[in-house]
Parts: structure tokens; sequence; C-alpha cells
């Protein structure tokens, strides 16, 4: 039998994608909020397709803000939006 996988939906875009084709938005119980590379951290996690698009789609649409049912400033997406130029860069 074939071994499910887990689909998640974009903040940004809506897509349904694999798990592993989508970078963990997280939210943690101090209501930080930063990007977990490794998928396992604690707390809320919402997730965005790999192109800077989606998250600033994410960021006009307001995705953010209703999964994690919080106001998020701008400096938050600006710091999310530069830890995702860091991981295209490697």
């Amino acid at each position: 039998m074939a071994k499910k996988i887990p689909l998640r939906q974009c903040v940004g875009c809506g897509e349904m994608r694999g798990k592993k084709d989508m970078m963990r938005i997280l939210k943690s119980s101090e209501d930080e909020i930063c990007l977990d590379t490794t998928g396992k951290k604690n707390g809320r996690g919402a997730y965005v397709c790999r192109s800077r698009e989606c998250l600033q789609q994410a960021r006009k649409n307001k995705g953010l803000e209703r999964s994690f049912k919080m106001s998020i400033p701008g400096e938050v997406y600006e710091s999310l939006e530069k830890e995702f130029e860091d991981l295209e860069a490697e």
C-alpha cells in the first residue's frame, strides 16, 4: 500500500501540496513568529509554498493572521522574507 503523503494548504495561494514542498512558519507559545526549517518545533504552524510570491500573497490576504488568530506587524513579515532569502541563497 502506498504511503500517504501529508498535505498542507499554503496560506498564500491556497494550494494543497506535500508537507516537504512547503515552508513552515511557526508561532511559539511566546507569540514569536519565525521560520521552522526542521518542521518539528513546538507551536502553531502555518505553511507557505517555497516561493516569495506566496509569502507576499499571505501578507496581502492576511493568511497568517487568520492561521495564528492575531495581528502580525510588518517587521515580522520583513524578517520572514529575509529568512526566505537566506534559505534561497544556500
